[in-house]
C-alpha cells in the first residue's frame, strides 16, 4: 500500500464523524462536505511519517474541520443581510425511516429546531457549544481554535448553552403522534379549514420561511391565527406536497411540475405544532437531496 492510499484509508475512517461535526457547525450538508474535503486536502499534503506522528488523528482532523467551518461561518455572517431569515439545509429521508448515512449525520437528535437556534449564535459560540457539548472536545483544544483562554472558551459554550436551552423547542418523543398532528395540519390546509389549522397550532407557534432573494410572502410569522392565514394563502400547493422525514421529524416536500418548491419541517410539542421551518430558496433547494421524490 502506498503512502497516499494509507492516508486516504485513515481519512475515510473518520469521514462520518467529520461530516457530523461540520453539519452541526454549518447547518448545510453541501457546506459540510466542502469543509470535510478541505480537511482531506490538508491531510493529503502531509507526509505519512508526519501523520503517523499525530497521537490522535481524529482530534487533529476535528480541529481542522472546526477551523474551516469557523471561517465559513464568519464569511457567511458578513454576506447575509441583518433581516434575512435563514433556515438551515434540511436532511430529507423517506417517511418510514432514516437511511444509515442520514442516521450518522442526525445522531444526538440534531433536529431542524436545534439548528435554527444554532444559527442565532455567534460563530465562536457555536463552535464551542458544538465541539464541547456534542463531541466532548476539551476546552483547552477549543481555546486554541478560537484563540482564547480555556476559561474564555468555557464562557462561550456556557452562553451558547443558555441560548439553546432557552429557545430550542424539544419535540414530542412519539414520532407517530407527531405524524398525526402534521397530517391534520396538511388536511386542514388542503380543505381550507381555518379552525382546523388553529386547533393543531400552538398559540405561540413560529413560522420561518427562507425564500432567499424572492419576495414571496411573509418570512417570519408568529401566532396560531397568523400562521393559519399564511398556510391558507399557499393552500393551492398542498395537493403537491408529500410526507417525508425532515431531520428525523415529520415534514412535507412540495414538488410542482417536477421542480421542488419547498421543504417544510415541523416541530410538534405537547401535541401541537410549535415551529414550522420552510426552505423555499430555489438556489439552496437545488443543493438538497430530493431524489426520493423523483418520478
Amino acid at each position: 500500500m502506498n503512502d497516499h492510499q494509507w492516508l486516504a484509508d485513515r481519512f475515510e475512517e473518520n469521514r462520518r464523524h467529520l461530516r457530523g461535526v461540520a453539519y452541526r457547525m454549518l447547518g448545510s450538508v453541501s457546506e459540510a462536505d466542502d469543509a470535510v474535503q478541505e480537511a482531506w486536502l490538508r491531510l493529503s499534503r502531509q507526509d505519512a511519517e508526519r501523520v503517523d506522528g499525530i497521537d490522535n488523528l481524529t482530534a487533529w482532523l476535528t480541529t481542522v474541520v472546526a477551523r474551516v467551518s469557523l471561517t465559513m461561518l464568519k464569511t457567511r455572517g458578513r454576506e447575509e443581510s441583518l433581516d434575512a431569515v435563514h433556515v438551515p439545509e434540511p436532511i430529507i429521508s423517506p417517511e418510514d425511516g432514516l437511511d444509515p448515512e442520514h442516521e450518522a449525520l442526525l445522531a444526538d437528535s440534531v433536529g431542524l429546531a436545534l439548528l435554527v437556534v444554532l444559527e442565532t449564535l455567534q460563530p465562536a459560540e457555536r463552535l464551542a457549544f458544538v465541539l464541547h457539548d456534542m463531541f466532548a472536545v476539551p476546552f483547552e483544544e477549543i481555546a486554541a481554535i478560537v484563540d482564547k483562554t480555556p476559561a474564555a472558551a468555557r464562557q462561550l459554550a456556557s452562553r451558547a448553552r443558555r441560548r439553546v436551552q432557552g429557545a430550542e423547542a424539544v419535540p414530542d418523543p412519539d414520532l407517530n403522534r407527531q405524524r398525526e398532528v402534521v397530517r391534520a395540519f396538511s388536511a386542514a390546509s388542503r380543505g381550507g379549514d381555518f379552525a382546523g389549522l388553529v386547533a393543531v397550532l400552538d398559540p405561540d407557534v413560529v413560522l420561518r420561511a427562507d425564500y432567499g432573494n424572492l419576495p414571496a410572502g411573509l418570512k417570519l410569522v408568529r401566532g396560531a391565527e397568523a400562521v393559519a392565514k399564511q398556510a391558507l394563502m399557499f393552500s393551492r400547493f398542498a395537493m403537491d406536497s408529500y410526507p417525508a422525514l425532515v431531520n428525523g421529524a415529520p415534514g412535507r416536500v412540495t414538488i410542482v411540475d417536477g421542480k421542488p418548491m419547498s421543504v417544510m419541517g415541523f416541530t410538534v410539542v405537547d401535541g401541537r405544532i410549535k415551529e414550522i421551518n420552510i426552505l423555499a430558496d430555489p438556489e439552496r433547494l437545488a443543493e438538497v437531496d430530493l431524489t426520493l421524490f423523483e418520478g
